[in-house]
């Protein structure tokens, strides 16, 4: 399955597990979980509810530990660092894009866009800065508020934020969940065209098929395990999978039935 070494890739989880409680109230949320994401990649996270998305992003973000494994992202282990350390990688090394805008209202675009590297406290690089807003679009509302902006344009505000620092990879989390189905294509394409101009790194969660078309690569999790990937996807094979992960997630809760992915693992 990880055919790269640890150089090429942004995020690497080795036999992650997190477990949430004790006893017989526990609950597995991840079991065993190895996966690498390369450098310049934009990869689809999916899975039924309950598959272990949203913790999968938590533990490959440095927002949450995992019981046992080790997660690398830029080649250092997470679990050696300390909250003071992860905070730091994270305004520093980490992009994120959700589907809540979480714009501050009394800023404008500039403001926003720069907020992540006055907290790290560092001077913003106008040209830089003016580079970004011009790459998603934004050049002529740079001065405007996020009230002054659509649904889209406040998104494209968020991506903006993401990429200023240059982080090693930007997590997103449904960025197109609050979107109608145009600006949602739109964002899409911005988001391939920074892994493509910028080798940005994407790693983005996803319950859409169509969506999950725009990547490079799909992974697919079940039950807290990763069950297969399908690189250059189609939103109609896609959704087949899906179709069949979410029958058997229903059904199962177990082991699974092994057939061949695209990529020769399991699914």
């Amino acid at each position: 399955m990880n055919t790269t070494t640890a150089a090429d890739d942004a995020v690497r989880l080795d036999k992650v597990r997190k477990v949430y409680g004790q006893g017989a109230g526990s609950v597995t949320a991840l079991n065993g979980v190895s996966l690498s994401f390369r450098r310049g990649s934009f990869t689809a996270v999916m899975g039924p509810s309950g598959s272990g998305k949203s913790t999968f992003l938590h533990c490959a973000a440095g927002l949450d530990r995992p019981t046992s494994g080790t997660v690398l992202l830029d080649g250092q282990d997470l679990s050696g660092c300390d909250e003071t350390t992860l905070t730091k990688m994270r305004r520093e090394r980490i992009g994120f894009v959700f589907q809540a805008f979480n714009l501050l209202p009394a800023l404008s675009v500039v403001q926003n866009i720069t907020l992540p590297l006055k907290l790290a406290g560092r001077r913003p690089d106008r040209g830089r800065v003016a580079e970004v807003i011009e790459r998603v679009g934004l050049g002529n509302r740079a001065n405007n508020r996020p009230a002054e902006l659509s649904g889209g344009q406040q998104q494209r505000v968020a991506i903006a934020r993401a990429l200023v620092t240059g982080p090693a990879v930007v997590f997103a989390d449904e960025p197109t969940g609050a979107l109608d189905t145009r600006t949602a294509r739109e964002v899409l394409l911005l988001i391939q065209e920074s892994v493509r101009a910028l080798r940005q790194t994407v790693v983005m969660v996803t319950h859409d098929p169509v969506a999950a078309s725009y990547a490079d690569r799909v992974v697919f999790l079940a039950d807290g395990r990763f069950v297969g990937d399908y690189y250059n996807p189609t939103a109609e094979a896609v959704a087949e999978r899906m179709t069949r992960l979410g029958a058997w997630a229903d059904e199962a809760h177990g082991a699974y039935d092994r057939q061949p992915s695209a990529t020769g693992g399991t699914f």
